[in-house]
């Protein structure tokens, strides 16, 4: 038996995750594994209930799953609360307290949704990208941090860190995983101006011997964000830091079209993992089985896939969402001018179930 912590989370979150369980549960016991799913409060949602985005009952059933799935958190309901006390220091809290220091976030675009991109569609039909995200360390948690008064005037001010040992282990994840696709590895960092990126650089660069199938690039941020835009197939595997990869993959991500589309998963050294859609919560639509449930199922893919070792059962859900999109099946999101067959958030799920 497997164990899964599901936290719908705010907004559409609760909406999402409802189909991605059900999608899970047949997945499962088409390979005969049974999977018990366990739901609990995070974000927004935990903080109206009990005052902390992250209880303490939520982070210990998190931390005793094989896996966690997360639907989304935020929404401006919680946005005058002090930064400490928002929705998003839950999910901070469950990345730094499970060790979650490895994003991986794929950019996909099947040739049959190539219109629903901004871009030109033989620059995005069939893209297939992987952008992994150091995801504990950086900016985000670097000290000292804060707000206070210098010379009569406010002045805020944030530590960008990383040590040899946070590069090297998301630099070797990276190249395994391009290692295992089309062996090109594109290092991602600002090396002319900040120090930290020239030790990143300089720790990644040591590293490629050891992976002499793999083709090692460097890219400074900057113009990798314009390369992705102007020729995003030149790329494989792009790794880098917290912040440029927080930026970088949700570029990524509307070079699809849609962040409704787009799965993630954040894996631990142990291979425990937490999985979301890239999408937030869109409160505006919220509640009216609207949302797009793909991102999450992909997801539920990847959970499969990373945590469970069910290479089988990702595969299936990988093929259901293919084959939904081929038959021609879109939410509002990717239905483009056809918003009049657009289907909803609980018939999409119903959807990929029939395909399994």
């Amino acid at each position: 038996m497997k164990k899964v912590l599901v936290l719908p989370g705010d907004g559409i979150g609760q909406e999402v995750v409802n189909p991605a369980v059900e999608v899970m549960q047949v997945a499962a016991q088409q390979q005969g594994v049974t999977i018990d799913v366990e739901e609990a409060l995070v974000g927004g949602a935990a903080i109206d209930d009990c005052g902390s985005p992250l209880p303490d009952s939520t982070l210990a059933k998190a931390k005793a799953a094989d896996a966690v799935l997360l639907g989304g958190v935020g929404g401006p309901k919680w946005d005058d609360l002090p930064t400490a006390q928002r929705p998003e220091k839950g999910l901070l809290g469950l990345r730094q307290e499970l060790g979650l220091f490895a994003n991986l976030r794929p950019a996909l675009l099947a040739s049959s949704l190539a219109s629903a991109s901004s871009l030109k569609p033989e620059l995005v039909s069939d893209l297939d990208i992987l952008i992994v995200r150091e995801l504990t360390g950086g900016i985000y948690f670097g000290e000292p941090r804060g707000v206070e008064t210098r010379d009569n005037e406010r002045v805020g001010f944030n530590t960008l860190v990383y040590a040899e040992h946070e590069i090297e282990r998301i630099a070797r994840v990276s190249f395994e995983l391009a290692s295992k696709r089309n062996g090109r590895l594109c290092s991602v960092d600002k090396a002319n101006v900040l120090e930290v990126s020239q030790l990143w650089r300089e720790v990644v660069s040591s590293l490629a011997a050891d992976y002499p199938n793999v083709e090692l690039s460097h890219m400074y941020v900057d113009n990798a964000a314009m390369q992705l835009v102007r020729a995003p197939k030149q790329f494989d595997v792009i790794v880098t830091g917290n912040m440029f990869g927080d930026i970088l993959s949700d570029v990524a991500a509307m070079l699809t079209g849609s962040l409704g589309m787009l799965p993630s998963a954040s894996l631990s050294a142990s291979g425990a993992g937490m999985y979301e859609p890239v999408h937030g919560t869109a409160p505006d639509i919220a509640g009216q089985d609207k949302a797009n449930p793909l991102a999450t199922i992909l997801s539920v893919g990847m959970l499969f896939r990373y945590s469970l070792d069910m290479p089988e059962a990702a595969d299936n859900v990988d093929r259901a969402v293919a084959k939904v999109l081929a038959d021609g099946h879109r939410t509002a999101d990717i239905a483009g001018d056809a918003q009049d067959a657009a289907v909803g958030c609980r018939t999409m799920g119903e959807l990929v179930i029939e395909n399994l």
